[in-house]
């Protein structure tokens, strides 16, 4: 890999020193997802060198940050962090040696995608004593109709897929607060899942630290211990929460205050974030802890859309600037905050430097509708129509490529297209059939856009995008084809999740079990994490 001198770079010391200090710093790596799962340093964050324009401006907010950029030997690291100081990122740096220089200084390496929350959970299992009980226990008390209620701490479209018979959506955040309402008598038995470990222990000991009076556990090995035991699980639940009550409400709201100022997160009036926001010198992510739907409804302007329980699963994603500032806001009358200290004593207690807003009123949220994330300026290209798409396809010497994720163009794509990863485009265009012309399309055409401009660049044909995307095509409908036919690139874009669905092969959800036990270990080897789980009360 050559190394021009305007690319400085950083030491694997440079990075663990940044770390142990909690200095802001920014591990890029700018590979596909499933070789970033394969192996990684534990504070890494996956930003694909193909999707650099699109979450860059969400994901590192402040152009003057810290960044160390690293691949394996693909040869992606140069060009990526030359496209990050093209949208005015100062203070790239390319990892010495790539992900080889890490290992060759003894760095620990992790497998999978989340990795600091996964080994967070595990920690605090493991410091906490975090009660869980088996599967074959969980069934028992649910065939006798004993009092006993089971949540489900995903996502509502992941307890969709797959749940525990008679389970109730409560995502991770919610469930301190609707507890109460959900197991109104102290004796009801609560069970807390999710599919693997993570979000059913760190659901649980939300639980126990919020003081509910209920016997609580988790689902011992979520939905993957429930499917090794032998036992089926429903799919396309609709069960998930109603609206907390008043009493239950103050009692959740005085439990979270009272364990986010003991965890050593701050409250923030308006004005306090206002300094926070006027201060250039750090990192700030600002983040609404509620659900979606209420976000849509309205919020508070700069704010996005992270619901809680994910984004504890989820730092690496929603937080890619290890310490950086991090302000969170619940919102409204009906909660008083609770699901905003709830998470920020989770954060806090992973080592961030994190914020809840006590003075927030629902005058205050004035924008609506779904989060959209900044990205940098879409290029000038050229664009087709659906219909004039079909023209040209029907007329042939047309090369139609489609740069959407690879499940999407096995799920449905149009007729004729290669599916291609856009850091890819110049070799795939090499080895496929000279065409007339060029037409780039994905799910929306925002990231067809940023492959036209590159494809621009290196041919003389005429390049275009679908204006609208995959999504036009299907509005107007027209017709689509299913599976995995032309696949100009190799499917690294997506790591296959041993808990995600219900055909992960039964040894692949075992070890997946026998790693994440193994995460603590893993945490004291590498020795950045900066952890300290909250003593009981």
């Amino acid at each position: 890999m050559s190394v021009s001198p305007d690319l400085p770079r950083l030491s694997a010391s440079d990075v663990r020193t940044a770390l142990l200090f909690r200095r802001e710093i920014a591990l890029i790596d700018v590979r596909e997802e499933d070789p970033f799962a394969q192996e990684h340093p534990l504070f890494a964050v996956l930003l694909s060198a193909g999707r650099i324009e699109l979450e860059a401006p969400w994901r590192l907010p402040r152009h003057d940050v810290t960044i160390a950029v690293y691949e394996d030997g693909e040869g992606l690291a140069e060009p990526a962090a030359r496209r990050l100081q093209a949208l005015g990122y100062t203070g790239v740096h390319l990892l010495d040696g790539g992900l080889q220089g890490w290992r060759d200084a003894g760095g620990e390496l992790f497998r999978d995608v989340n990795v600091p929350s996964k080994a967070f959970g595990e920690l605090v299992e493991h410091e906490r004593g975090t009660p869980s009980l088996p599967a074959q226990e969980v069934k028992a008390l649910l065939d006798a109709k004993a009092d006993v209620v089971v949540l489900d701490a995903r996502r509502f479209d992941e307890y969709q897929t797959m749940s525990i018979p008679g389970g109730i959506s409560v995502p991770g955040a919610e469930l301190a607060l609707r507890v109460r309402d959900l197991a109104p008598d102290p004796k009801t038995r609560v069970i807390v899942n999710c599919a693997g470990r993570t979000r059913s222990l760190i659901g649980t000991q939300s639980l126990v630290n919020a003081g509910i009076p209920n016997p609580v556990a988790a689902l011992r090995n979520g939905t993957i211990g429930w499917t090794l035991a032998g036992f089926e699980l429903d799919h396309g639940a609709q069960r998930s929460f109603g609206p907390a009550s008043e009493t239950h409400r103050r009692a959740a709201q005085t439990a979270a205050q009272a364990l986010a100022d003991r965890a050593g997160a701050l409250r923030l009036t308006r004005a306090g974030l206002a300094t926070w926001e006027r201060d250039a010198s750090r990192t700030l992510y600002r983040w609404d802890v509620r659900t979606p739907q209420e976000y849509a409804a309205g919020h508070l302007p700069g704010f996005g859309s992270a619901p809680g329980g994910q984004l504890v699963q989820e730092t690496d994603v929603f937080a890619a600037v290890r310490g950086a500032r991090i302000v969170l806001v619940d919102g409204g009358a009906e909660t008083d905050g609770v699901r905003a200290a709830m998470t920020a004593h989770w954060l806090a207690q992973m080592g961030w430097e994190v914020a809840w807003l006590i003075d927030a009123e629902p005058a205050h949220f004035t924008e609506t509708d779904a989060w959209q994330p900044p990205h940098a300026p879409f290029p000038a290209v050229d664009a087709v129509t659906p219909a004039k798409l079909a023209d040209q396809l029907a007329h042939g010497g047309t090369l139609l490529l489609n740069v959407t994720t690879s499940a999407n163009h096995v799920k449905g794509h149009i007729p004729g297209a290669w599916w291609v990863l856009r850091a890819q485009l110049p070799q795939v265009l090499a080895q496929l059939p000279a065409p007339e012309r060029i037409v780039l399309t994905c799910g929306s055409s925002a990231l067809a856009r940023f492959a036209a401009a590159d494809l621009a660049r290196v041919t003389d044909l005429p390049v275009a995008v679908l204006e609208g995307g995959n999504a036009a095509w299907a509005t107007e409908g027209r017709p689509l084809e299913t599976g995995g036919q032309r696949l100009a690139s190799p499917r690294i874009d997506r790591y296959r999740r041993p808990y995600e669905g219900t055909d992960a092969p039964r040894e692949a959800m075992q070890a997946y079990l026998d790693w994440e036990f193994g995460l603590v270990a893993q945490l004291g080897r590498d020795g950045t994490h900066g952890f300290k789980v909250l003593a009981a009360a």
